[in-house]
């Protein structure tokens, strides 16, 4: 078991439980997020609003400690906790969502790429690339010594007006 109650108590004031948890081996490597979830699986909060208040480590263990608040209505949990932590809690869900979406379409797309070649696309890349170069430039070139005198007699027109 990674987590392991270290207290539980009940703030009747607040209808609130707060719960301090260890979490042994997952210093540094342990979100917010993560470790609510492990929370209210293994300790039996399903169902409830979880909010993670506080989550610590120290400097050489590979241990953290995190401190829950674990609420029965989700609209209480709103009212008592502060906006900062709750926003930050659904910029944390919707980073996660988000890099889940990315994950999966960067799954879809490593499986279209895995069918061709990809030494007769890069080498087609650089073909081109190389080719593109040289050529760009001396249209660049050419395209300056043709714009100059247009752009010379645009002015003199826009200029007399």
């Amino acid at each position: 078991m990674l987590v392991e109650k270290v207290s539980e108590s009940d703030n009747r004031f607040l209808s609130r439980k707060e719960v301090v948890c260890g979490f042994a081996g997952l210093g540094g490597r342990l979100g917010r997020l993560e470790a609510a979830e492990m929370v209210s699986k293994e300790l039996g909060f399903e169902g409830k609003t979880v909010i993670p208040v506080r989550l610590s480590t120290r400097v050489g263990m590979p241990h953290a400690t995190g401190t829950f608040y674990v609420y029965e209505d989700a609209e209480l949990a709103k009212r008592h906790v502060g906006p900062t932590i709750l926003s930050r809690i659904e910029r944390s869900r919707a980073a996660a969502k988000e890099a889940a979406g990315a994950e999966d379409g960067s799954e879809a797309g490593a499986e279209a790429g895995a069918g061709g070649d990809s030494s007769d696309g890069a080498a087609a890349g650089a073909e081109a690339g190389a080719g593109g170069d040289a050529a760009d430039g001396a249209e660049d070139g050419a395209a300056a010594d043709a714009g100059a005198p247009a752009d010379a007699a645009a002015k003199q027109d826009g200029g007399g007006s």
